[in-house]
């Protein structure tokens, strides 16, 4: 009686199989690959504009500062629309100066944030006795601002201000505050509150350490 025997695989058709198989998987998995290098495009692209576009509003603040204070390139200019000193010369210890504030209690008083009204003009006191614009401060009180506005600061051009506590080095209430040196690059950046070459030096008078 004769054996019944498997049919017989040809191993022609199982090579084939596999590399049927691998080829499938190949491509499955390079069809992975464009889809990841799009959505690394597409984030690297949006981080590229997200920078463009704070580039853009912070030079925008700039220059509108500087057109707002154009005409105080003369300190009596700023003192005729009711800018004058306050704290002296402002010093730190290790972060540079602030320089001189040239305040309008009136614009202070008001709580209102308008790049074109600036509450401060600074300057810094030059070896020759002249006054050099460096810059402008917007502040308001916090107490003020808060009550019309809790749980938000006040922001310009989408810069935040700093919040300074009271008691401070001004004597003042608790207030927020945004320099902007439009006039005087800063290498620590246009919006921080110190700028490392600014000084005091020239100035002859009350010194704000």
């Amino acid at each position: 009686m004769n054996a019944i025997h498997p049919p017989v695989i040809d191993v022609r058709t199982r090579q084939f199989e596999k590399l049927l198989k691998s080829f499938i998987i190949f491509i499955a998995v390079m069809s992975i690959f464009p889809m990841f290098a799009i959505s690394q495009t597409q984030e690297e692209h949006s981080h590229t504009t997200s920078s463009s576009l704070i580039q853009s509003q912070q030079g925008a603040l700039i220059k509108a500062v500087r057109d707002a204070t154009a005409r105080y390139q003369n300190v009596r200019s700023a003192e005729y629309d009711g800018y004058h000193l306050e704290f002296g010369c402002v010093s730190g210890s290790d972060s540079g100066a602030m320089g001189l504030h040239y305040v309008n209690d009136t614009l202070v008083g008001g709580g209102i944030v308008d790049v074109t009204r600036p509450q401060i003009v600074l300057y810094e006191a030059q070896p020759n006795g002249n006054l050099k614009l460096t810059g402008a401060d917007y502040l308001v009180l916090a107490a003020a601002w808060d009550a019309k506005h809790p749980g938000t600061p006040p922001q310009l051009m989408g810069q935040i201000f700093h919040y300074f506590e009271a008691p401070n080095r001004f004597g003042l209430p608790a207030f927020y505050t945004l320099h902007v040196w439009a006039w005087k690059d800063n290498p620590n950046g246009a919006f921080v509150n110190w700028h490392p070459d600014v000084s005091c030096q020239s100035f002859v008078g009350q010194t704000t350490p």
